[in-house]
């Protein structure tokens, strides 16, 4: 069974993502709710009501002027149409409705099916949204153990993968069958029930062995003071994780996107849209964060993570991009509720808002950066930008710590910075990719050296001319480097020749 939502066409536009449409005209503003998605065709009588997308099928240009004028009579929310013109801007401004102009390699029916998508939310009855299977294992990554996720009825909805032993209880669990009655009454009468439904407290439930029951931690999945359900992590052969109760913490923060079933609450992938939409500027500071519950005017950071290096098997490096996602997700909202995490370029976005001043991101960021090195087994780079005073300056925060993992991905072993750490090498390796992408700026004498003379040069002007130095830094006589040298076709007791030949060596 499924129910459609009504959110703001802005919502929808966000929740769509980049950027399948574009906004030519919006006579009322974004504001404006979207209650369902349509289709029109031009050899049907127009079939559309107030609050429909009406997607514009078949029809181009001045063909599709009267259904944008039945569209704004009958007083849908707004049109999409493959190819907009003057003529259809001033037809949806007079008709009061908004005008999308839909990109031309986007397929209809992948668009249609992707806004239905975002209109509709699942009840009980229905499945859950998101891919609570990959979720579950993230967290038993995290914290070592064997997780199941369970609805408000106990049902389970996803389940980790797990070569440990389960217990008799997690065993019929997952058979969808009820656990020892003696178990569970004691879980009753020690009030774990009413405790994970009342509060995000972590609750540790002791093994028992006479019942085959081991240890275990669960926490309750709230929606404000909702109840959704509950996240159960039993112990396997090895103990759980130092950090396993914080990271359950996060977790059931991350999970509750995922089972909301409530009005305008928004979805995993419409958080994902609005993090992206505030640091390109297509969304304001202030809707932002109304969405996620944070005060605009408190300092704000963006963390930017990378996996390094692609090489070998594609699918096998988005499959490691996409639990690093997910790692990255539990720690950020184990960190600050309302943080929001992103995907983009390859690389994964956090904003963490409503900081304190003297907020210990480096800290949070190692932890992060050393846990996904050791369950992903591959090496994690991460910029962390400067604490901004408002959520107004995400996009420096961004752009800053963009600069910091540029040059880290060039020039750099570390795996976490600042810019205030690594200041100089990222101004030189901007230096150096400026020089790499304009080549007619370069001095083409510097280009032409071979391999030898250009290492012989280049551990020359390091050593600040000290001969001896560069020489027993190459293993070569002194000699042999002073011929070397004399051979270039370069004036070395120039300063700016020097710095022009350094800077160009390096790029090489």
């Amino acid at each position: 069974m499924y129910d459609r939502t009504v959110m703001t066409l802005r919502h929808m536009l966000i929740a769509l993502g980049d950027p399948l449409v574009e906004v030519q005209v919006a006579p009322h503003g974004l504001e404006v709710d979207v209650r369902d998605v349509v289709i029109m065709d031009p050899d049907d009588p127009p079939d559309v009501a107030q609050g429909d997308l009406a997607l514009v099928i078949g029809a181009r240009g001045r063909a599709a002027l009267p259904l944008v004028r039945a569209a704004g009579r009958a007083k849908a929310a707004a049109v999409a149409v493959k190819e907009s013109s003057p003529a259809l801007e001033q037809a949806a401004t007079d008709a009061g409705v908004a005008l999308l102009e839909v990109r031309p390699e986007v397929r209809w029916a992948h668009l249609e099916a992707l806004a239905k998508g975002v209109l509709t939310t699942t009840t009980d009855d229905g499945e859950v949204l998101g891919d609570l299977f990959a979720l579950a294992q993230t967290i038993a990554t995290l914290t070592g153990g064997i997780v199941s996720i369970e609805d408000t009825a106990s049902r389970v909805l996803a389940y980790s993968r797990s070569s440990d032993e389960v217990d008799e209880l997690r065993r019929l669990s997952i058979l969808g069958r009820q656990g020892p009655e003696p178990y569970l009454k004691m879980l009753r009468e020690w009030g774990v029930y009413n405790l994970l439904r009342s509060s995000e407290e972590v609750v540790r439930i002791d093994e028992r062995p006479e019942l085959g029951i081991r240890r275990r931690i669960a926490v309750g999945i709230h929606a404000g003071s909702q109840p959704l359900g509950t996240i159960w992590v039993q112990e396997g052969d090895q103990p759980l994780t130092d950090q396993a109760e914080r990271a359950l913490l996060g977790a059931a923060r991350v999970t509750a996107p995922h089972l909301i079933q409530q009005r305008n609450q928004p979805t995993s992938r419409f958080r994902e849209n609005l993090l992206a939409a505030l640091l390109t500027g297509r969304m304001d500071a202030a809707t932002v964060a109304g969405q996620i519950g944070a005060d605009p005017a408190k300092p704000c950071a963006v963390v930017v993570f990378a996996l390094r290096g692609g090489e070998g098997d594609r699918s096998e490096h988005e499959l490691r991009r996409a639990e690093m996602t997910g790692l990255i997700s539990v720690h950020a909202a184990a960190y600050r509720r309302s943080a929001l995490v992103s995907e983009s370029g390859g690389r994964t976005y956090v904003l963490l808002p409503d900081l304190a001043p003297n907020a210990q991101l480096l800290s949070l960021t190692r932890e992060i950066v050393t846990t996904a090195r050791r369950h992903l087994h591959t090496s994690v780079q991460a910029a962390v930008g400067s604490t901004v005073s408002t959520l107004d300056d995400a996009q420096v925060s961004r752009q800053e710590a963009e600069r910091v993992l540029d040059a880290m991905a060039r020039d750099l072993d570390a795996e976490v910075a600042t810019l205030a750490d690594v200041r100089s090498q990222v101004l030189v390796s901007e230096i150096l990719a400026l020089l790499q992408d304009n080549p007619r700026i370069r001095d083409p004498r510097i280009d032409a050296l071979d391999a030898e003379s250009a290492k012989s040069l280049l551990a020359y002007l390091d050593a600040l001319g000290d001969v001896r130095a560069a020489a027993e830094r190459l293993h070569v006589h002194p000699n042999t480097l002073r011929y070397r040298l004399r051979r270039i076709d370069l004036d070395l007791d120039d300063p700016l020749v020097r710095l022009i030949a350094q800077l160009q060596l390096r790029m090489r």
